[in-house]
């Protein structure tokens, strides 16, 4: 019976010791086999770096209308860490670069009227002020005049997770276009839009009855989101 009993043993540590390993196997091999899918994608997509002013400059200019970007102003941070004018123009734009020290991609057009409440903003971080002390200076200033927010003046963010992009098309990996229309002291009430988003796509009013109050239009989800 002893003889048995051990026999038995024996083999149930055998087979718990072939899942154990036939487990770890299946993990190795399904990591290294999405590893090697992710490489096989972007070597598919044509992906490089962003690694160069040019870069920066290149996948700026898609935040911008296309028939635009050939005479759209780009300032932003250039890949020293210097904020500087990476390309001039004399459109209607101004784009502000993706910052190539933070992570993900994040570029901005919008409206040359509106690069001094911008570049206000920018001062006021400059010196170090936090979010809500910006907010409380830019809606003062507004409000006294020393800086115009011309109403419907638009802003368009091109942002995404990833860094890679497209050197054929410029297009960043994953890379979406959210739109803002800037329309100060505006309110729900006053335009006829949701203080909240009802679903992707759909307009609605954001900082309702402020300096900054304006009309969001995020973008539909990607399917694998959904």
């Amino acid at each position: 019976m002893k003889h048995l009993f051990a026999s038995l043993l024996l083999t149930t540590l055998l087979i718990s010791c072939n899942s154990s390993d036939k487990s770890k196997s299946t993990a190795t091999e399904s990591t290294e086999s999405k590893t090697s899918s992710e490489i096989a994608e972007k070597i598919e997509k044509n992906l490089k770096a962003i690694e160069t002013d040019e870069d920066l400059i290149t996948t700026a200019l898609m935040a911008a209308p296309a028939e635009s970007r050939a005479t759209t102003k780009v300032i932003g941070y250039n890949m020293a860490g210097e904020f500087v004018t990476l390309k001039e123009g004399n459109s209607e734009y101004i784009v502000l670069a993706d910052d190539p020290k933070k992570d993900g991609f994040n570029a901005a057009c919008y409206h040359k009227d509106l690069e001094p409440f911008m570049a206000r903003g920018r001062a006021l971080r400059a010196e170090g002020k936090s979010a809500e002390e910006i907010f409380a200076t830019r809606e003062a200033e507004v409000k006294s005049g020393a800086i115009k927010i011309t109403p419907g003046s638009a802003l368009h963010i091109y942002y995404g997770p990833n860094s890679m992009y497209d050197a054929e098309t410029s297009k960043v990996d994953g890379a979406k276009l959210r739109y803002v229309i800037y329309t100060p002291f505006a309110t729900s009430a006053s335009i006829g839009l949701p203080e909240t988003p009802t679903a992707p796509n759909h307009p609605w009013i954001m900082n309702p009855g402020t300096h900054r109050a304006h009309i969001m239009i995020s973008p539909l989800a990607n399917e694998s989101e959904q």
